[in-house]
């Protein structure tokens, strides 16, 4: 073969491979939505658009008045004038407990001690292979009973397998008498601190068990098989993305938690983000902490830079700490876990460690007890930028709302809870302390950052509920017909930005997430209807048609 064959073969040869090596090369297509009714903040505004481009799971920016072609463009997608929201985040949920929650006997919604009771017998009779029957959901407020279950309300239904039932809040445990024989607990037991074992007027305890005190019982149930574990993801992901949720904020990771997210975040299947916050400042912290904050981990799926400490329990089951006595029991302030001392050490631990901290406080002593404790974790440490958050806020003394502003404590509350308590927390502060109490709006006023969540399993994990219940301060039934204290409504942009860029802002993530803006993950949602024209009776109506996480369908409605 000639010279010149050899190089012409060769060049081809040279060609080729140049050509598949830039076809590789080759970025990826934009791709646009276009014809929608699109809503997102933008900078400090909010800005309405018709078609969105997003590149590599990321916005390329927003457009009015703009039609694109087919062609050798971007891939072109006909939104069909649909509505179009960024992502909704939900500031505090516990995704755990809301998987957990399709595997036991969910008591959500109960109205009386009879329904409750024969949703129980019925899951015991589904499930006779079960070693403990399991649940959640019971509110006795709701019952028209004005007491607690007992554990012989249980016995009657099941007493040879034993019962353990959380409260609605998650801060109180109903248990039959087998449960109660398993852990050993007797007349003779004792309380721990920052709990509390209810007992009739023997001493004897009736089965209910309070916050820290549920560790007595809990402690004796088996741990969930690695199995379990990973379907109960997989059921509280699947609720998280057909709600519309496109990042949550875990309220209580553990060590087996993050190696299940991390795993899933490996397979590429985590279908809303998740920003851990490691449970507790003990042993769970030190094994969690010891590579410090993580920041991002697979392109923001997940991220774990704060703690979740508790500073007392909830209103519902007076286990939260009140400066005065409860109105409805003037011998009882609640249970406060730590004292200020205490607290402030706590805080200083993981602080130092770099680690935002947000704190489970629901009573106005909580709440002045971690203000407080802040306050002198930041004369020792100096101002971190470190976003620390107060979780729930609930029920705060008016004097000292403007301390968040002033200590830079977010407030991360949840407007559901506000609609779900009034049927019983004036009851239990009265009329005055209310001033202080759900005061949304009031924190807003005073400069507070305010994040909203759910506390899903707590309330349910659909953020229109929330969104509702933050603009109305009414139940799904329009009542109150004014509003619950409705001088703490917020309007609808601000119940939106709560549930976007401020739960953002909330986690660090503001660059990154909350918005449409150019370079931000392309989180969006399409819903059936606009949040902004109709009627606010029917916001918490409203259905997701789609969900987009970092510009990949993650959810249809359509596919169910």
């Amino acid at each position: 073969m000639s010279l010149i064959k050899v190089l012409s073969r060769l060049s081809a040869v040279y060609c080729l491979l140049l050509l598949l090596f830039s076809c590789q090369q080759e970025p990826s297509s934009s791709t646009v939505i276009q014809n929608v009714r699109g809503y997102t903040f933008y900078g400090d505004s909010l800005r309405t658009f018709s078609a969105v481009m997003f590149k590599d799971g990321k916005v390329v920016d927003i457009y009015n008045d703009t039609t694109f072609q087919q062609g050798a463009g971007p891939d072109i997608i006909d939104g069909r004038g649909q509505v179009m929201l960024p992502g909704l985040i939900d500031a505090h949920g516990h995704v755990m407990g809301l998987g957990f929650q399709q595997m036991n006997v969910d008591l959500t919604g109960t109205t009386s001690l009879d329904s409750t009771l024969q949703r129980v017998a019925a899951y015991s009779r589904q499930y006779p292979e079960l070693s403990w029957i399991q649940g959640r959901g019971w509110n006795q407020t709701r019952w028209n009973i004005n007491r607690f279950p007992t554990a012989e309300e249980l016995d009657d239904i099941e007493n040879k397998r034993p019962v353990w039932l959380r409260r609605i809040d998650g801060h109180a445990g109903w248990a039959n008498s087998e449960a109660m024989k398993r852990a050993g607990i007797n007349t003779e037991t004792s309380e721990p601190e920052g709990g509390k074992i209810i007992r009739d007027e023997n001493g004897r305890p009736t089965g209910v068990f309070v916050d820290a005190a549920m560790h007595l019982i809990e402690s004796h149930i088996p741990e969930p098989s690695a199995r379990a574990r990973s379907k109960a993801l997989e059921a509280a992901l699947l609720q998280m993305r057909s709600h519309g949720l496109t990042s949550v904020h875990d309220a209580g990771v553990s060590v087996k938690d993050w190696q299940l997210y991390k795993e899933k975040a490996d397979q590429d299947s985590l279908t809303t983000r998740i920003y851990g916050m490691i449970a507790g400042a003990g042993a769970v912290f030190d094994t969690l902490a010891r590579e410090g904050p993580i920041e991002s981990y697979s392109k923001d799926r997940l991220a774990l830079q704060s703690v979740k400490l508790y500073a007392d329990g909830a209103l519902g089951s007076r286990g939260a700490a009140l400066i005065e006595p409860y109105s409805d029991a003037p011998d009882n302030r609640g249970l406060l876990f730590f004292s200020e001392e205490e607290m402030t050490k706590h805080i200083l631990k993981t602080a130092s460690a770099g680690f935002q901290t947000n704190v489970h406080a629901i009573g106005d002593q909580a709440n002045r007890t971690v203000l407080n404790a802040f306050r002198k974790v930041q004369d020792s440490l100096g101002r971190q930028n470190l976003r620390h958050r107060i979780e729930h806020a609930q029920i705060v003394a008016p004097e000292d709302i403007s301390r968040f502003r002033s200590l830079g404590i977010i407030a991360s509350m949840q407007p559901t809870h506000a609609t779900s308590d009034m049927n019983m927390a004036e009851d239990r502060i009265g009329a005055e302390r209310m001033e202080g109490a759900y005061a949304w709006q009031t924190f807003l006023r005073h400069g507070v950052v305010v994040a909203s969540g759910s506390d899903f399993p707590v309330e349910h994990v659909n953020p229109f509920y929330g969104l509702y219940a933050a603009v109305t301060r009414r139940d799904h039934q329009g009542n109150p017909e004014e509003g619950w204290y409705p001088g703490e409504r917020l309007s609808r942009v601000q119940a939106l930005r709560s549930f976007t860029v401020d739960a953002a802002y909330a986690a660090h993530q503001e660059t990154v997430l909350g918005s449409l803006e150019p370079g931000k993950w392309a989180d969006f949602i399409l819903v059936d209807r606009d949040i902004f024209e109709v009627p606010a009776r029917e916001i918490w109506q409203t259905r997701v048609l789609e969900t987009w996480v970092a510009g990949e369908k993650v959810y249809s409605a359509m596919d169910k």
